[in-house]
């Protein structure tokens, strides 16, 4: 089966977690992160669903699924081994039109979650199309290793310097050119070796600076 790449906005949009167990937890932790609403429904959970509960971090309701419950949302996670419950909640989110992943069923998925490798707004998103998440996984472990905490803050220096060569009022193909010249720098080498000089020696010609 072949997947339809992208990324959701869900800032602010309410999506359902059916179970409460550490799959359920890590599933939870990256719906935060994308700052989702997130409602956990479960008759019971694990100590960091009920600790992210109590500091009011998301909605918890301790029941099993009822159908209903997906009325609203925006996306779905299962995260239950009851086979009853998985087969419901994926029926009710086709009927509604949301997005839903049953872990580990992927026949009863419209969507998968890749692994992901992540530095500061930096995302690179990796998937087997459900071959093989253990490869995936692999993968992720690997590239991690080429992406430190380097490439975030070039990704925060690129977004400013995009911002400020977009306001000059340049031609597309000048613009082009010195967005290219930035992209292909070796500028992330410098930053991980702490040599901001030759950041600055690189990018002055260009009418761009470090700071602010």
């Amino acid at each position: 089966m072949k997947y339809y790449p992208l990324f959701l906005k869900l800032a602010g949009k309410k999506c359902l977690v059916v179970g409460g167990g550490q799959v359920a937890a890590r599933k939870i932790a990256s719906l935060l992160e994308a700052e989702a609403q997130v409602r956990v429904v479960s008759p019971q959970v694990c100590e960091e669903i009920r600790l992210a509960a109590q500091e009011g971090r998301l909605e918890l309701e301790m029941r099993g699924y009822r159908p209903g419950d997906l009325r609203g949302m925006r996306l779905v996670i299962a995260a239950t081994d009851d086979p009853a419950v998985q087969e419901a909640v994926f029926s009710e989110a086709e009927a509604l039109g949301i997005p839903c992943n049953v872990v580990d069923k992927p026949e009863y998925c419209s969507f998968i979650v890749p692994s992901v490798v992540k530095s500061g707004d930096l995302t690179i998103a990796i998937s087997t199309s459900g071959a093989s998440p253990a490869l995936a996984r692999r993968l992720r472990e690997e590239l991690e290793g080429s992406f430190g905490p380097e490439w975030g803050r070039f990704l925060e220096l690129m977004r400013r310097w995009r911002r400020e060569i977009l306001s000059r009022g340049l031609p597309a193909s000048e613009r082009e050119a010195i967005f290219k010249k930035l992209a292909y720098s070796p500028i992330p080498q410098w930053l991980a070796e702490g040599r901001e000089d030759k950041v600055a020696e690189f990018i002055a010609p260009l009418g761009l600076s470090l700071r602010e």
